[in-house]
């Protein structure tokens, strides 16, 4: 049984390794990521990690295995910034309040597919100036939704969490660990 992750997030494939799993093949498919009209936080991000799954090309006997991290601040979806102005928009709105990270996991292995999600509280501190000049010009918000990644410069911002803290990262490894079993994929085999 071979493993293909579709996803390019280089941090997927670490949260992967630390349960032993290192995929055959890394084949990140191109999906329309634009949220439909009205279309709340979490179903998107479940309905992406799906269309994902979906869209990787794979033989029968592949598991094929996507992910969708979504920043959702109420209603709104936080998605990757298109450039530094929207990204300091976005770390801005978040600044001083507490917003949910949702990671949808997709399993999919011929016409079968599993998925399970991960939803995140998260508390960001509002930024002074100086921390968020510095923040956007060391480019760590470049195609991270919500303009941050917990794992990199921006976890110095977060006081506080509850939920997966894998899960924000953009893999819950609980939820992944489970999906995989029970494909019947071995997890563990070489942690």
């Amino acid at each position: 049984m071979r493993l293909i992750l579709g996803s390019g997030s280089p941090r997927r494939l670490e949260l992967l390794a630390t349960l032993g799993v290192v995929p055959d093949a890394v084949l990140p498919p191109d999906i329309n990521e634009d949220p439909g009209k009205g279309e709340l936080p979490r179903p998107y991000c479940i309905r992406l990690a799906r269309e994902k799954a979906l869209a990787v090309q794979a033989g029968a006997d592949d598991l094929v295995l996507c992910a969708d991290t979504t920043v959702a601040l109420g209603r709104r979806i936080l998605g990757k910034p298109r450039d530094a102005g929207e990204a300091a928009e976005f770390l801005i709105k978040l600044g001083g309040r507490r917003h949910q990270v949702i990671t949808a996991v997709a399993l999919r292995l011929g016409d079968r597919l599993w998925q399970k999600d991960s939803v995140s509280q998260v508390k960001f501190k509002r930024l002074s100036d100086v921390e968020l000049n510095a923040y956007l010009a060391g480019g760590e918000w470049q195609g991270k939704a919500g303009a941050y990644g917990i794992q990199g410069a921006a976890g110095a911002f977060i006081p506080w969490i509850s939920g997966s803290y894998t899960g924000i990262m953009g893999l819950p490894v609980a939820e992944t660990a489970s999906l995989l079993a029970a494909a019947g994929y071995p997890v563990w085999r070489d942690a």
